[in-house]
Protein backbone atom coordinates (compact mmCIF):
# COMPACT_ATOMS: atom_id res chain seq x y z
CA UNK A 1 0.00 0.00 0.00
CA UNK A 2 1.23 3.50 -0.84
CA UNK A 3 0.76 5.95 2.01
CA UNK A 4 0.06 9.45 0.71
CA UNK A 5 -1.25 8.20 -2.63
CA UNK A 6 -4.25 6.50 -4.20
CA UNK A 7 -4.66 2.75 -3.76
CA UNK A 8 -7.10 0.17 -5.10
CA UNK A 9 -8.29 -1.74 -2.02
CA UNK A 10 -10.91 -4.41 -1.37
CA UNK A 11 -13.85 -3.83 0.98
CA UNK A 12 -13.48 -6.39 3.78
CA UNK A 13 -16.50 -5.62 5.96
CA UNK A 14 -19.13 -2.99 6.71
CA UNK A 15 -19.87 -1.33 10.05
CA UNK A 16 -22.26 1.42 11.14
CA UNK A 17 -19.70 4.20 10.63
CA UNK A 18 -18.12 3.02 7.39
CA UNK A 19 -16.29 0.18 5.67
CA UNK A 20 -13.00 -1.47 6.46
CA UNK A 21 -10.64 -2.03 3.56
CA UNK A 22 -7.98 -4.73 3.37
CA UNK A 23 -4.32 -3.83 2.86
CA UNK A 24 -0.87 -5.32 3.50
CA UNK A 25 -0.59 -2.94 6.47
CA UNK A 26 -3.82 -4.10 8.07
CA UNK A 27 -7.43 -3.07 7.68
CA UNK A 28 -8.21 0.64 7.47
CA UNK A 29 -11.40 2.60 7.71
CA UNK A 30 -13.22 4.32 4.87
CA UNK A 31 -15.69 6.59 6.75
CA UNK A 32 -19.29 6.28 5.62
CA UNK A 33 -19.46 9.80 4.14
CA UNK A 34 -16.70 8.83 1.67
CA UNK A 35 -18.23 5.54 0.51
CA UNK A 36 -19.33 5.67 -3.16
CA UNK A 37 -23.02 4.85 -3.59
CA UNK A 38 -23.63 1.21 -4.38
CA UNK A 39 -20.39 -0.10 -2.83
CA UNK A 40 -20.57 -3.61 -1.33
CA UNK A 41 -18.29 -6.00 0.54
CA UNK A 42 -15.84 -7.55 -1.92
CA UNK A 43 -15.76 -4.50 -4.20
CA UNK A 44 -12.49 -2.77 -5.09
CA UNK A 45 -12.49 0.96 -4.35
CA UNK A 46 -9.91 3.59 -5.25
CA UNK A 47 -9.01 5.67 -2.19
CA UNK A 48 -6.37 8.06 -0.92
CA UNK A 49 -4.62 6.75 2.21
CA UNK A 50 -3.17 8.96 4.95
CA UNK A 51 -3.15 9.19 8.77
CA UNK A 52 -5.87 10.78 10.88
CA UNK A 53 -5.39 13.02 13.93
CA UNK A 54 -4.79 9.92 16.08
CA UNK A 55 -2.14 8.63 13.70
CA UNK A 56 -4.32 5.80 12.38
CA UNK A 57 -4.38 4.84 8.72
CA UNK A 58 -7.57 6.10 7.09
CA UNK A 59 -9.01 6.22 3.58
CA UNK A 60 -10.95 8.87 1.69
CA UNK A 61 -12.24 9.44 -1.83
CA UNK A 62 -11.35 13.14 -1.60
CA UNK A 63 -8.62 14.42 -3.94
CA UNK A 64 -5.81 16.14 -1.99
CA UNK A 65 -4.10 19.16 -3.50
CA UNK A 66 -0.83 17.21 -3.50
CA UNK A 67 0.32 13.63 -3.02
CA UNK A 68 3.60 12.27 -1.70
CA UNK A 69 6.34 13.11 -4.18
CA UNK A 70 4.66 16.25 -5.54
CA UNK A 71 5.20 20.01 -5.28
CA UNK A 72 2.29 22.28 -4.37
CA UNK A 73 1.49 25.80 -3.21
CA UNK A 74 -0.71 25.46 -0.12
CA UNK A 75 -2.40 27.89 2.26
CA UNK A 76 -1.26 28.08 5.88
CA UNK A 77 -4.17 27.36 8.23
CA UNK A 78 -2.39 27.61 11.58
CA UNK A 79 1.08 28.23 13.02
CA UNK A 80 2.43 26.64 16.22
CA UNK A 81 5.88 26.57 17.88
CA UNK A 82 6.44 23.13 16.33
CA UNK A 83 5.44 24.06 12.80
CA UNK A 84 2.65 25.11 10.49
CA UNK A 85 -0.46 23.29 9.33
CA UNK A 86 -1.42 23.54 5.66
CA UNK A 87 -4.73 23.10 3.89
CA UNK A 88 -4.26 20.28 1.39
CA UNK A 89 -7.91 19.49 0.75
CA UNK A 90 -8.40 16.81 3.43
CA UNK A 91 -9.96 16.85 6.90
CA UNK A 92 -6.59 16.63 8.62
CA UNK A 93 -4.19 19.44 7.68
CA UNK A 94 -0.71 18.71 6.35
CA UNK A 95 2.10 19.34 8.86
CA UNK A 96 5.05 21.53 7.89
CA UNK A 97 7.62 21.05 10.69
CA UNK A 98 9.49 24.10 11.89
CA UNK A 99 12.80 22.55 10.79
CA UNK A 100 11.44 22.37 7.23
CA UNK A 101 10.55 26.05 7.05
CA UNK A 102 12.73 28.66 5.39
CA UNK A 103 11.17 31.57 7.28
CA UNK A 104 8.42 32.32 9.76
CA UNK A 105 4.97 31.84 8.26
CA UNK A 106 1.61 33.51 8.87
CA UNK A 107 -1.90 32.09 8.74
CA UNK A 108 -3.54 32.73 5.39
CA UNK A 109 -0.40 32.99 3.25
CA UNK A 110 0.55 30.53 0.53
CA UNK A 111 3.80 28.62 0.57
CA UNK A 112 5.40 26.25 -1.92
CA UNK A 113 6.25 22.85 -0.46
CA UNK A 114 7.29 19.36 -1.39
CA UNK A 115 5.22 16.55 0.14
CA UNK A 116 7.12 13.49 1.33
CA UNK A 117 6.95 10.53 3.71
CA UNK A 118 9.15 10.98 6.76
CA UNK A 119 11.08 7.71 7.14
CA UNK A 120 11.54 8.14 10.89
CA UNK A 121 7.90 8.75 11.83
CA UNK A 122 6.18 7.21 8.77
CA UNK A 123 4.08 10.36 8.57
CA UNK A 124 3.26 12.52 5.57
CA UNK A 125 4.88 15.93 6.00
CA UNK A 126 5.80 18.96 3.92
CA UNK A 127 9.02 20.85 3.36
CA UNK A 128 9.26 24.48 2.24
CA UNK A 129 12.89 23.78 1.29
CA UNK A 130 11.60 22.49 -2.03
CA UNK A 131 14.90 22.97 -3.87
CA UNK A 132 16.31 19.99 -1.95
CA UNK A 133 13.95 17.69 -3.83
CA UNK A 134 14.87 18.69 -7.37
CA UNK A 135 16.89 16.50 -9.70
CA UNK A 136 20.68 16.81 -9.60
CA UNK A 137 21.01 15.41 -13.12
CA UNK A 138 21.69 17.82 -16.01
CA UNK A 139 18.55 19.26 -17.55
CA UNK A 140 17.74 17.11 -20.60
CA UNK A 141 16.30 19.94 -22.71
CA UNK A 142 17.81 22.79 -24.69
CA UNK A 143 17.15 26.44 -25.51
CA UNK A 144 13.87 26.86 -27.36
CA UNK A 145 12.16 23.80 -25.85
CA UNK A 146 8.75 24.18 -24.26
CA UNK A 147 8.19 23.11 -20.66
CA UNK A 148 5.65 23.17 -17.83
CA UNK A 149 6.55 25.94 -15.38
CA UNK A 150 5.29 25.71 -11.78
CA UNK A 151 5.49 29.14 -10.10
CA UNK A 152 7.24 28.47 -6.77
CA UNK A 153 8.50 31.77 -5.36
CA UNK A 154 8.80 35.47 -6.17
CA UNK A 155 12.19 37.15 -5.75
CA UNK A 156 13.69 40.56 -6.51
CA UNK A 157 14.86 39.27 -9.91
CA UNK A 158 11.69 37.48 -10.89
CA UNK A 159 9.92 34.19 -10.22
CA UNK A 160 11.63 30.95 -9.27
CA UNK A 161 9.84 28.13 -11.05
CA UNK A 162 10.01 24.36 -11.11
CA UNK A 163 10.53 23.18 -14.67
CA UNK A 164 8.79 19.94 -15.67
CA UNK A 165 8.74 18.96 -11.99
CA UNK A 166 12.49 18.33 -11.85
CA UNK A 167 14.67 21.44 -12.25
CA UNK A 168 14.79 25.05 -11.11
CA UNK A 169 14.52 28.01 -13.44
CA UNK A 170 13.95 31.75 -13.32
CA UNK A 171 11.39 33.93 -15.05
CA UNK A 172 12.82 37.46 -14.94
CA UNK A 173 10.35 40.23 -14.17
CA UNK A 174 10.91 41.78 -17.62
CA UNK A 175 9.79 38.48 -19.20
CA UNK A 176 6.46 38.45 -17.32
CA UNK A 177 3.51 40.41 -18.65
CA UNK A 178 0.62 38.89 -16.74
CA UNK A 179 -0.12 38.25 -13.06
CA UNK A 180 1.42 35.08 -11.65
CA UNK A 181 0.35 33.28 -8.50
CA UNK A 182 2.22 30.67 -6.48
CA UNK A 183 1.16 27.25 -7.68
CA UNK A 184 0.20 28.40 -11.17
CA UNK A 185 1.42 26.14 -13.97
CA UNK A 186 2.11 27.75 -17.34
CA UNK A 187 3.59 26.56 -20.59
CA UNK A 188 6.91 28.35 -21.04
CA UNK A 189 10.13 28.15 -23.00
CA UNK A 190 13.80 27.59 -22.22
CA UNK A 191 15.82 30.70 -23.08
CA UNK A 192 19.14 29.45 -21.80
CA UNK A 193 20.66 26.55 -19.86
CA UNK A 194 23.20 28.21 -17.58
CA UNK A 195 26.60 26.68 -16.66
CA UNK A 196 25.33 26.05 -13.10
CA UNK A 197 22.49 23.96 -14.54
CA UNK A 198 19.75 26.46 -13.73
CA UNK A 199 17.48 27.71 -16.47
CA UNK A 200 16.52 31.13 -17.81
CA UNK A 201 12.94 31.02 -19.01
CA UNK A 202 10.27 32.90 -20.89
CA UNK A 203 6.50 32.65 -21.09
CA UNK A 204 6.67 33.59 -24.76
CA UNK A 205 8.19 31.71 -27.65
CA UNK A 206 11.68 32.97 -28.41
CA UNK A 207 12.66 34.62 -31.69
CA UNK A 208 10.48 34.41 -34.76
CA UNK A 209 8.12 31.88 -33.18
CA UNK A 210 7.32 34.48 -30.54
CA UNK A 211 6.20 36.95 -33.22
CA UNK A 212 4.10 34.29 -34.97
CA UNK A 213 2.33 33.32 -31.75
CA UNK A 214 1.65 36.96 -30.89
CA UNK A 215 0.35 37.63 -34.40
CA UNK A 216 -2.09 34.74 -34.04
CA UNK A 217 -3.27 36.15 -30.70
CA UNK A 218 -3.70 39.65 -32.14
CA UNK A 219 -5.53 38.37 -35.21
CA UNK A 220 -7.94 36.37 -33.04
CA UNK A 221 -8.58 39.44 -30.85
CA UNK A 222 -9.27 41.60 -33.91
CA UNK A 223 -11.77 39.12 -35.29
CA UNK A 224 -13.51 38.79 -31.93
CA UNK A 225 -13.77 42.60 -31.68
CA UNK A 226 -15.39 42.86 -35.10
CA UNK A 227 -12.26 43.84 -37.04
CA UNK A 228 -10.87 46.78 -35.04
CA UNK A 229 -8.99 47.37 -31.79
CA UNK A 230 -8.09 50.71 -30.15
CA UNK A 231 -4.44 49.70 -30.04
CA UNK A 232 -1.54 50.82 -32.18
CA UNK A 233 2.12 51.74 -32.25
CA UNK A 234 1.54 54.70 -29.91
CA UNK A 235 -0.62 52.85 -27.37
CA UNK A 236 0.47 52.62 -23.75
CA UNK A 237 2.10 49.31 -22.71
CA UNK A 238 -0.47 48.84 -19.94
CA UNK A 239 -3.32 49.12 -22.44
CA UNK A 240 -1.67 46.52 -24.69
CA UNK A 241 -1.17 44.11 -21.83
CA UNK A 242 -4.66 44.62 -20.43
CA UNK A 243 -6.30 43.73 -23.76
CA UNK A 244 -3.89 41.16 -25.18
CA UNK A 245 -1.73 39.88 -22.31
CA UNK A 246 1.53 40.64 -24.13
CA UNK A 247 4.29 43.22 -23.87
CA UNK A 248 4.41 46.33 -26.05
CA UNK A 249 7.59 44.98 -27.68
CA UNK A 250 5.93 41.70 -28.67
CA UNK A 251 2.78 43.55 -29.78
CA UNK A 252 4.84 45.65 -32.20
CA UNK A 253 6.39 42.49 -33.63
CA UNK A 254 2.92 41.09 -34.16
CA UNK A 255 1.74 44.31 -35.81
CA UNK A 256 4.71 44.28 -38.15
CA UNK A 257 4.10 40.67 -39.09
CA UNK A 258 0.42 41.23 -39.91
CA UNK A 259 1.12 44.50 -41.73
CA UNK A 260 3.72 42.87 -43.99
CA UNK A 261 1.14 40.22 -44.86
CA UNK A 262 -1.33 42.97 -45.80
CA UNK A 263 -3.79 41.77 -43.18
CA UNK A 264 -4.15 44.99 -41.17
CA UNK A 265 -4.20 48.75 -41.56
CA UNK A 266 -2.35 50.75 -38.93
CA UNK A 267 -3.05 54.01 -37.15
CA UNK A 268 -1.16 55.44 -34.16
CA UNK A 269 -3.73 54.10 -31.68
CA UNK A 270 -5.86 51.80 -33.81
CA UNK A 271 -5.46 48.56 -35.75
CA UNK A 272 -8.04 47.43 -38.32
CA UNK A 273 -8.39 44.25 -40.34
CA UNK A 274 -8.23 44.90 -44.07
CA UNK A 275 -11.09 42.42 -44.57
CA UNK A 276 -12.87 42.13 -41.19
CA UNK A 277 -14.93 39.09 -42.16
CA UNK A 278 -11.90 36.93 -42.91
Amino acid sequence: MNLGDFNDLEVAREVDFGMYLTSDDGDLLLPRKYIPEGTHVGDIVRVFVYRDSEDRLIATNLEPYARVGQFAALTVRDVTPNGAFLDWGLEKDLFLPYRNQRRNLRSGERVTVFVYLDETTDRIVASAKWEWFLSEAPFPGKAGDSADLFVAEETDLGYKVIVDGTHQGLLYHNEVFKPLRLGDVHTGYIRQVRPDGKLDLSLQRPGYDEALAAADTLLAALRQAGGSLPLGDKSEPDDVYRRLGMSKKVFKKALGSLYKQGVVELAPEKTTLVTPGE
